[in-house]
């Protein structure tokens, strides 16, 4: 550590993080760093320093990125051999992308940290340019999916489905598109209704008014929905479709446990309801049976990849019940003719990878330290939380709103979301706001704006309007 630390203090002003990069060439031009050897951790160096752990990480980034150190996750960071240009690059553990350190940090959604994901679909990438040329020339065709799908199978294995065969899965353009493509199936006539969660996600919404839908919501308590006031609202609405997210909901972060389930399912078979279950917040093992499980004939399903690998690529799916695959098939086919052919490959080859489940564990893991943090500085606050569970929800001490609450957190740099975004235009919203967990800047940037959030919880207004 002397090494760097000898190096460093003898370099000129300028970016910190450039200074580290230069004390790190300075050793290994003149052999005080050699081939193989392990660097000092981000966090021991970064302390030695007197900086943060974030420079520190941006440096080695920068280095490790021209091939100069080579990081190795679990291991650490080694000054790598000369590049062989025969030998392709070991890129299944390798982070390209360090957090940032900013005292500006957007909270509106989940950001997912790389833990070699961005490795593994760049070789993804290069790994299209073998496929056949035909692939590459001729439209889409659902036979040339059939890989993609048997792929989305098995990495559905552990989710209580049902029955599930490859032909039940539609590939679709993230979950958004997949809720689409659902409610393109199920809906008929000039109004239909959908029914929503009273709080809800708010692409429910727009999918459903771009199809001319009308919304109504549906009281919650603890549980989830209230089966009374749904089978209540089916009938006094001759409603279609139930659209709701059981397993981690957005943006309360509730569970509904298996005997509310049921209740549900037995009012949709009752009604003859149709149920569209989004499970795409959930990044950790299901803790339940699905709708579809539970009602399979009428419940379908809307995943993605988007909050367990990345959100960038767009890779969805939606699954249909058996009787109705044909349904969500002509939709998709008559609608876009499917997804790109290079993107349905590039999901085959992704989901088959046996680095993808380590990677996701890794994904979980770090979001996990951001979750940990974020509890221990707002834990004495009415805060909803789960170890795997990327956002957090927040309900406001007396003498805040929601609205006032937003305004006053972005003035010190910090972004989150009013309640009332998730409520439906004449519906009621709490006082509460939801806080997701941006693994993309570092953790003392992260602990610093919990700490501003904090400060205001514990500070609210005071003016009294007249």
């Amino acid at each position: 550590m002397d090494t760097i630390l000898n190096r460093y203090e003898s370099s000129g002003k300028g970016a910190k993080y450039r200074s580290v990069v230069g004390a790190i060439r300075s050793a290994l031009e003149d052999g005080a760093l050699r081939v193989e050897e392990r660097l000092p951790p981000v966090r021991e160096l970064a302390w030695a320093l007197g900086i943060t752990p974030g420079t520190v990480a941006r440096a080695y980034t920068v280095l490790t990125d021209e091939g100069v150190l080579r990081a190795e996750v679990g291991r650490g960071t080694f000054v790598a051999s000369p590049a062989d240009p025969e030998t392709p690059p070991d890129i299944l553990w390798q982070q390209h992308t360090a957090p940032e350190e900013t005292d500006l940090v957007s909270l509106f959604s989940a950001k997912l940290p790389d833990m070699g994901q961005v490795a593994m679909i760049r070789d993804g990438l290069r790994r299209l340019a073998d496929r056949p040329a035909a692939d590459l020339l001729n439209y889409p065709s659902r036979a040339g999916f059939a890989s993609a799908r048997r792929a989305v199978v098995r990495w559905l294995e552990d989710t209580p489905l049902g029955p599930l065969d490859q032909e039940d899965i539609v590939l679709s353009h993230g979950g958004q598109n997949g809720i689409s493509l659902v409610m393109q199936a199920v809906l008929r006539g000039r109004r239909p209704v959908v029914l929503l969660e009273e709080l809800n996600y708010v692409g429910f919404r727009r999918a459903a008014e771009l199809l001319r839908a009308d919304v109504v919501g549906v009281p919650m308590d603890a549980f989830g929905i209230i089966p009374e006031a749904l089978e209540d609202l089916v009938r006094r609405h001759e409603a279609q479709l139930l659209c709701t997210s059981p397993e981690m909901h957005n943006p309360t972060g509730l569970f509904t446990p298996l005997e509310r389930r049921q209740a549900i399912a037995e009012v949709a078979r009752r009604t003859g309801l149709q149920v569209l279950e989004d499970d795409c917040y959930r990044v950790g093992q299901a803790r339940e049976l699905s709708y579809r499980a539970l009602l399979p004939g009428q419940s379908w399903y809307v995943s993605s990849i988007s909050k367990t690998i990345t959100p960038a690529l767009r890779i969805g799916f939606a699954v249909a019940p058996q009787e109705r695959r044909a349904d969500l098939r002509r939709v998709a086919e008559h609608g876009f003719f499917g997804l790109a052919r290079p993107l349905a490959d590039l999901t085959e080859d992704i989901l088959s990878r046996d680095e993808t489940p380590k990677i996701m564990a890794r994904v979980r893991e770090e979001l996990g330290r951001y979750i940990r943090a974020a509890v221990n500085v707002l834990g004495t606050h009415d805060l909803v939380w789960r170890a795997d569970m990327p956002f957090l929800w927040l309900h406001l001490p007396s003498g805040w709103r929601a609205g006032a609450f937003c305004q006053a957190a972005e003035a010190q740099g910090v972004q989150v979301r009013a309640a009332d975004e998730f409520a439906l235009r004449d519906g009621f919203a709490p006082h509460a706001i939801r806080i997701g967990i941006n693994a993309q800047v570092t953790l003392a940037s992260f602990e610093a704006a919990m700490e501003r959030l904090r400060r205001l919880l514990e500070n609210p207004p005071e003016q009294i309007a007249v």
